[in-house]
């Protein structure tokens, strides 16, 4: 059985459709507040800790330990540990602003990319997913939520009744038409478990 169309149906309505980041957080410079902060120069990374704060354009990341991996000035990948650590960034001037939270939150800069692990979750405008492993592509505005391999708790999601409404209104012919531009972003806006699986839909087998 294919348990892939509600986390498909939430993740695509959590996250608006591909738009670019806002261009001002791209451009901007990291800066970090924190109450102490050890640079290993030979290590090549800064630890910062005590109520650390980053802040680059709209995204903010907020930690008890934040490290920042870096090639001479340039950070490449930033770790922040927290109980939970917490992220927050608007995505476009016109849409809501994205928080999300986790136990690790691991800032990919050059991929523009944010995984959350343990105890994850990612909110929207009233919309939550939740696993214990999420990736979130800043750039593409897309999301995979996967839960623990170990048996621990699945993928849970939660959509604000308004939401709902809208998923269940008929399609027009401009938006949304079956095999349109809106139907398409949202087959492959979210990759789950059963899809790499490689699962069947629910239904009958050809021939049956």
């Amino acid at each position: 059985m294919r348990r892939a169309a509600g986390p498909l149906l939430a993740m695509t309505l959590l996250l608006a459709p591909p738009v670019q980041a806002l261009p001002e957080d791209r451009e901007q410079s990291i800066a970090v507040e924190a109450d102490r902060a050890v640079r290993d120069e030979k290590a090549g990374q800064t630890v910062y800790s005590g109520a650390v704060r980053l802040v680059q354009g709209s995204l903010i990341i907020e930690a008890d330990k934040l490290t920042i991996f870096h090639s001479r000035d340039l950070a490449e990948r930033v770790v922040a540990i927290g109980a939970p650590a917490r992220m927050q960034q608007q995505p476009a001037l016109d849409e809501a602003v994205i928080h999300a939270n986790a136990r690790r939150i691991t800032y990919f800069t050059a991929e523009e990319r944010v995984l959350l692990e343990e105890s994850a979750e990612v909110e929207q405008d009233g919309a939550t997913v939740s696993g214990d492993r999420i990736d979130y592509l800043i750039r593409e505005q897309l999301v995979r939520a996967d839960a623990a391999e170990s048996g621990g708790d699945r993928v849970q999601v939660v959509i604000p009744p308004r939401l709902a409404e809208d998923a269940e209104a008929p399609a027009t012919d401009n938006a949304g038409a079956a095999g349109g531009p809106a139907a398409d972003a949202q087959d492959s806006a979210v990759t789950t478990d059963a899809d790499d699986a490689g699962e069947p839909a629910d239904g009958p087998a050809e021939g049956e």
